[in-house]
């Protein structure tokens, strides 16, 4: 369920930075610039990868580097596969704390010209650690069956 709703809000993110970097190049040529318009497609695009880099880690499509896995025994794979999965977990709690103070203290600060709060930009970290967490979890407990 929760896969579901990641993808269809990529997808919407997807569409709406197109109708909008589309919309303001239309009106940018007609002599009606929409100042905007860059900053919300750039806020968009952030939560769009964030997004992005969770549906590829649940597909396990995230990019990867296989050269030692593929030479070493299957039993052995699953040992550093799982090792690995336990550091990335351990990693992103860590950072999991700051990227939320982080999105605290930037809430004063304004960024732009629709002078969007700072911590809109800087919860997409939070969301995603969080995201990417959950994940990492789910596929520990996979591999470990």
């Amino acid at each position: 369920m929760l896969r579901r709703i990641e993808f269809a809000s990529a997808s919407l993110l997807l569409t709406s930075i197109v109708l909008l970097v589309g919309g303001g190049s239309i009106a940018r040529a007609l002599g009606w610039p929409i100042i905007w318009s860059v900053e919300v497609a750039q806020l968009m695009f952030l939560w769009l990868c964030v997004l992005a880099i969770d549906l590829a880690m649940q597909d396990e499509r995230h990019f990867g580097l296989e050269i030692i896995l593929d030479n070493v025994p299957p039993r052995a794979r699953r040992l550093i596969e799982g090792a690995n999965i336990v550091i990335m977990i351990g990693l992103l709690v860590f950072l999991l704390r700051y990227a939320w103070k982080n999105m605290i203290l930037m809430h004063p600060r304004l960024d732009g010209a629709l002078q969007i709060p700072g911590s809109i930009f800087h919860a997409s970290m939070v969301l995603g650690f969080a995201l990417l967490v959950r994940t990492l979890v789910a596929r520990l407990i996979q591999l470990s069956r």
